[in-house]
C-alpha cells in the first residue's frame, strides 16, 4: 500500500473512531410531544453542543437508529408497563434485550452503556404497584445480557425518585422508607456487584413549589440566608442536602461508598410563579458550575456525581399537567431545538447552539376571525386546549395576560399546528381563519409545528450527522484508490 493510501486510510479510521469527549453531563431526551424534531436532527444538536451522554425513557427504534455511529453514550429504558412481563419471564427478558439492545450495539452501532429498569418505580403515588417487579426484572435482564455477551459493558440501573428516602430534619438522619429498606439493600448489592451507580432524581424546584415555607435562596447555588447546620457540616443549597440524605441512607444499609448518578435534575421555564427563564438559567448554570468544579458535597467532598442528566432536552407539550403546568416546560431547548437561555454546560461551548435543518410546517397560523363575534367559542376553546397545549396562557405562562381574543387565537393555533395545519382544524364553525402574518407578541410565541412527514437532509445517510456521511464518502474514495492500485 502506498504512502498516500495509508494516509487516507489513517484519516478514515480516525474519523470513524473519534467520539465526542467524555463528559459527566448528559441530558434526558423525552418524546412526549406532537411536534417532534426528527431524531437525526436531535443527534446533530447533541453533538453540536458536545453533549456526550443521553438518557432515554424507552427504546424507540427511530431514536436508536439515529444514535448509531454518533459516539454518544446511551441509557435506554424498560418502561414501568414492561416490568411485570420482564420480571415474570426470562424469555421475555431475552426478547427485550435482543430487540432493544443487541440489535443496535456493535461496531458502528449505538453505544448503550445503561439500561434503566423502570422509571421511579418506587414512587409513593404508585402505592407499591411496581415494587415487587424490580429485582426479578433486573435479575432476568442481567442473565439475558450474560447470554448476549454484553454484561461486562451494559449496566443495569433503577432511576429512583428522591421520595425513596427521607429525613426528620437533617441530611445525616437520612433513611430509606421503611417499606423499601429490604429492596433498597438488594438493589444496592446488585449495583455494587456490577459496578453501576445508584441513580436518583433530585428536584429542588419541586421542594420550593410544594412548600410556601421553603426558603427560595436555598433552592439555588448562590448561598442561602437559611443554611442547614448538621453537626460539622453546613448546607447552603437543597441539592447538596438532598444528595447527602441519600448518602446517609446508603451508609445505614452498608453501601455508603456506592457511586451516585443524578438521573434527572433541572428547572422549568414557565407554568408556576417560580418557573421562569431567569430562575431556570440560575439553577442550571449553578449546577453546571458545581459539576465543573468537582466540589462534591459535605459527605462526599471532592467527589461529584458519577453522571448528571439534565431534565430536560426539550419541552414536551403532551406530558400530564396533573402535577402542574410546569411539567410541559422543563426543556433547556424549546420543542423545536432552539435554546431558551444562555447556558454553559462546561463541554467547550460558552452557550447552547440551536438545532439546524428543522423541518417546520409552512409559515401560517390559525387565529380568531376578527369578523366574527366570539361570544360562543367556549366549547371550541375547550376542545382546542384539551387536545393541544394552552398552559402558556395560564398564570406563570409566557402568554398570560395577552387578552381574551388573543387567548382564543393562541388556542386555535395550538390545535391547528397539532393537526399539522389541516385547514379543517382552523374552522371552528367559522370562528377561525388562517393567516400568513405571525401573530406572536412580545414573549408570547405562536408556534409553527414540525413536519414529521419529512426527514432532514442529514438523515439520508442513516447516521444522523454530516460527519458520518463524509466518512462514508471518504471510505468510498479510499476503496476506489486501493482497487486502482491493485491492493484490494
Amino acid at each position: 500500500m502506498g504512502a498516500f493510501a495509508a494516509a487516507l486510510l489513517a484519516l478514515l479510521l480516525a474519523a470513524m473512531a473519534a467520539p465526542p469527549a467524555e463528559a459527566a453531563v448528559g441530558v434526558n431526551w423525552g418524546t412526549l410531544s406532537s411536534h417532534r424534531v426528527p431524531p437525526p436532527v436531535v443527534v446533530d444538536l447533541l453533538r453540536a453542543n458536545r453533549i456526550g451522554k443521553v438518557k432515554l425513557f424507552d427504546a424507540d427504534p427511530a431514536v436508536l437508529r439515529a444514535l448509531a455511529g454518533s459516539g454518544l453514550q446511551v441509557m435506554v429504558g424498560v418502561t414501568n408497563a414492561e416490568l411485570a412481563a420482564v420480571a415474570g419471564s426470562p424469555a421475555a427478558a431475552d426478547a427485550w434485550v435482543a430487540q432493544n439492545v443487541s440489535r443496535y450495539v456493535g461496531r458502528g452501532g449505538v453505544d448503550i452503556r445503561y439500561i434503566a429498569v423502570g422509571n421511579e418505580p418506587f414512587l409513593t403515588s404508585y402505592q407499591g404497584q411496581f415494587q415487587s417487579y424490580v429485582i426479578p426484572a433486573m435479575t432476568n435482564i442481567q442473565q439475558s445480557l450474560v447470554k448476549a455477551n454484553l454484561a461486562s459493558y451494559v449496566k443495569l440501573v433503577v432511576p429512583c425518585n428522591a421520595d425513596a428516602y427521607q429525613s426528620a430534619s437533617l441530611p445525616s438522619q437520612g433513611v430509606f422508607r421503611t417499606e423499601l429498606t429490604q429492596i433498597m439493600t438488594q438493589l444496592a448489592a446488585f449495583l455494587s456487584s456490577s459496578g453501576a451507580p445508584f441513580v436518583v432524581n433530585i428536584y429542588p424546584f419541586l421542594s420550593l413549589y410544594q412548600s410556601s415555607d421553603f426558603p427560595q435562596d436555598y433552592a439555588f447555588f448562590e448561598g442561602s440566608t437559611h443554611p442547614v447546620v448538621d453537626g460539622p457540616n453546613t448546607y447552603y443549597n437543597a441539592f447538596d442536602g438532598n444528595f447527602d440524605t441519600l448518602v446517609a441512607a446508603l451508609v445505614k444499609i452498608g453501601y455508603g461508598q456506592l457511586p451516585i448518578a443524578i438521573g434527572e435534575v433541572g428547572w422549568p421555564t414557565e407554568g408556576a410563579p417560580s418557573a421562569n427563564l431567569t430562575a431556570a438559567r440560575a439553577f442550571n448554570q449553578g449546577l453546571m458550575n458545581r459539576v465543573m468544579n468537582n466540589k462534591g458535597t459535605p459527605l462526599r467532598p471532592g467527589v461529584p456525581p458519577a453522571d448528571v442528566y439534565l431534565f430536560s432536552l426539550f419541552d414536551e407539550e403532551q406530558k400530564s399537567i396533573l402535577p402542574g403546568n410546569f411539567e410541559r416546560h422543563w426543556g433547556i431547548f424549546s420543542f423545536d431545538g432552539q435554546a431558551k437561555y444562555p447556558l454553559n454546560l462546561g463541554l467547550g461551548n460558552p452557550v447552547l447552539k440551536n438545532a439546524r435543518e428543522v423541518p417546520y410546517l409552512p409559515s401560517r397560523w390559525c387565529i380568531a376571525n376578527p369578523a366574527q363575534n366570539l361570544d360562543n367559542v367556549a366549547n371550541h376553546l375547550k376542545l382546542a386546549c384539551s387536545m393541544a397545549d394552552c398552559t402558556t396562557l395560564d398564570y406563570g405562562g409566557s402568554c398570560y395576560g395577552i387578552g381574551e381574543k388573543a387567548n382564543v387565537s393562541y388556542a386555535f393555533n395550538s390545535y391547528y399546528q397539532q393537526q399539522k395545519q389541516d385547514a379543517k382544524s382552523c374552522d371552528f364553525d367559522g370562528n377561525g381563519m388562517i393567516t400568513y402574518l405571525d401573530p406572536s407578541m412580545g414573549e408570547c410565541r405562536f408556534l409553527v409545528g414540525i413536519d414529521d412527514s419529512k426527514s432532514s437532509a442529514v438523515s439520508s445517510c442513516g447516521c444522523g450527522c454530516g460527519v458520518c456521511c463524509g466518512v462514508w464518502v471518504l471510505f468510498f474514495w479510499v476503496f476506489m484508490y486501493l482497487r486502482m492500485m491493485g491492493s484490494v
